[in-house]
């Protein structure tokens, strides 16, 4: 099962307004740099519920999802069972 995390982010705001993430902040001196960003859409999260602007990137040769829904980051995470 999934859910949304909510992920610190470093991003590059260009001159023409466009957002462009740099890489996720995964928790405690675990940063992971986004090698390249495949496609950005309106789209919403199946797994974890939410919608925003989804950007599909390639993070150390996989590919991987990050929303913007308003002004926060997201990830599609596992939900750990009690």
């Amino acid at each position: 099962m999934s859910c949304k995390r909510y992920v610190e982010m470093v991003v590059k705001y260009t001159a023409a307004g466009k957002i462009e993430p740099l890489a996720v902040h995964w928790g405690p001196g675990q940063l992971f740099e986004i090698d390249r960003i495949l496609d950005v859409r309106p789209a919403a999260s199946l797994k974890a519920g939410g919608a925003g602007i989804r950007y599909t990137c390639r993070i150390q040769g996989h590919e991987k999802y990050l929303w913007l829904e308003e002004n926060r980051w997201f990830v599609e995470a596992k939900q750990d069972i009690l």
